[in-house]
């Protein structure tokens, strides 16, 4: 990656400033070296989540299904069948047993609480690398 190459900008979603540092902790400020730096949009409410991706340029949202009073999962779901193109979506769950309610929402990946950065990182990393469809 050259210095030319723009940021990555990650949304980040919740409640809670404590998950929002373990959600940009986890990933860091560069996930792999063949991908440009991350940068994130921190966002602890449900209508300016739903603003910021309206105004664009987020190339992958993080979603804590767990915050109040509006859960990522139902957010996730807004966005998916509001947006014309839609960046993929991590929805933080949790338990590991909220995955199935986590595909209601069209996220493309659920990673459940607590974070696992290790899980995290190759979920967003995955999601990054997938070809545009």
């Amino acid at each position: 990656m050259t210095a030319s190459t723009p940021a990555l900008r990650i949304l980040v979603y919740s409640d809670n400033v404590q998950t929002r540092d373990e959600v940009m902790q986890a990933l860091g400020k560069r996930l792999h070296p063949d991908l440009p730096a991350l940068t994130y949009v921190e966002v602890a409410t449900g209508p300016m989540v739903v603003r910021r991706m309206d105004e664009g340029g987020i190339d992958l949202a993080i979603l804590d299904g767990e915050a109040t009073p509006t859960g990522g999962m139902g957010i996730a779901k807004q966005l998916k069948d509001e947006l014309e193109t839609c960046p993929p979506i991590v929805v933080l769950t949790g338990r590991p047993d909220d995955a199935w309610l986590a595909s209601w929402s069209r996220a493309e990946a659920a990673v459940p609480h607590p974070i696992d950065p290790i899980v995290l990182g190759q979920t967003v990393l995955g999601l990054l690398r997938a070809p545009a469809l």
